[in-house]
């Protein structure tokens, strides 16, 4: 549905975004996730044809962004990160302006504006003058007008800025309702959308895309990411010759780390992280060598990598983790 492919925008001598590639197929929701300032904002607005790319080719649904802009407008709804809203009108007759804008039929208006106002649960606000509604409803009336013309693909920058708790959820909601019958791009730096919301992930750092794939299989790929957390009693370095031996096993660490109470541990425990390989489970493994070496094993937990966790890493190092262009898996590609 979405086809990105070799994209950069350069401002004078400053690139903004650089060879940025990735696809999102039919229904999917992917979730466009970088820091402030990595080029989320203005790869949207190449897509949505506000903005030329410099080089590169985008499309959606089979036309060209810059050679055929305005069919990739009418298959397009468009949230930009502030809502295009006039406070004076009220939300329907807003609607009917966008729908009629949009090039929606005038026999059909009345039905495409009525279902987007009972998607976006704006029915009984239907006759309220927007400038009265809270910033949650107007996000929901920003997302109606993205949809009032039942669009193939739905841009939405920030959909969830400066929103309280109840209304991002709400908002969340509405977005996931969206997905099968629309495909979705969800700009955002907030890591909770992602993980909640999307099927996949492109994250973006300093213009480029660094990793896409789903964010399962990005938090596997992490490094370091999964394993157990151990308090043990006795020879800390000795603990650590031992764990080292089993196959499974990539990387034992001594970690800091404090008493239930707060107080730091007694001088004879230590904290140790346990780093496994992937797909791997030596749990009963761990336990029993330490057990029978006369260790203390006070406490053993699971951790595993997390969405944060790989953006942390992605935007703070130089480096890539494999995509799904060119690692398998059993979604197919994004």
């Amino acid at each position: 549905m979405i086809e990105v492919e070799h994209l950069s925008k350069i401002y004078g001598s400053t690139p903004a975004i650089t060879d940025v590639t990735f696809n999102v197929e039919e229904g999917e929701i992917l979730g466009f996730l970088g820091p402030n300032g990595a080029g989320k904002t203005t790869t949207m607005r190449i897509l949505s044809g506000y903005l030329p790319a410099t080089n590169g080719t985008a499309k959606i649904a089979g036309f060209d962004v810059h050679e055929n802009s305005l069919s990739v407008r009418q298959k397009i709804g468009y949230l930009p990160e502030n809502p295009p809203l006039y406070p004076e009108m009220t939300v329907e007759g807003f609607l009917f302006f966008v729908a009629r804008i949009k090039g929606v039929p005038a026999g059909d208006r009345a039905e495409k504006v009525k279902i987007a106002l009972a998607k976006c649960n704006l029915s009984d606000r239907r006759h309220t003058i927007i400038r009265k509604l809270s910033k949650g409803y107007k996000q929901r009336v920003g997302i109606a007008q993205a949809i009032v013309h039942d669009p193939p693909a739905i841009i939405l920058d920030e959909p969830t800025v400066g929103l309280d708790p109840r209304q991002i959820i709400d908002v969340r909601n509405l977005i996931k309702s969206l997905a099968g019958s629309h495909t979705i791009i969800l700009s955002t730096h907030i890591l909770p959308e992602v993980s909640m919301t999307c099927n996949r992930v492109a994250i973006i750092n300093k213009g480029k895309v660094v990793a896409t794939n789903t964010p399962e299989n990005l938090m596997s790929q992490l490094t370091g990411g999964s394993g157990y957390e151990l308090e043990i009693g006795g020879e800390t370095n000795l603990a650590k010759q031992i764990l080292q031996q089993l196959a499974d096993v990539s990387l034992v660490e001594s970690i800091p780390t404090v008493a239930a109470n707060g107080m730091p541990l007694p001088e004879n425990r230590a904290c140790l992280r346990v780093v496994t390989q992937p797909g791997s489970e030596p749990g009963s493994n761990i336990a029993a060598i330490l057990l029978q070496a006369d260790f203390q094993l006070y406490e053993m937990r699971r951790v595993s990598a997390t969405l944060e966790d790989v953006f942390l890493q992605l935007t703070t190092e130089e480096k890539k983790l494999e995509s799904t262009d060119t690692a398998e898996t059993t979604e197919g590609e994004v």
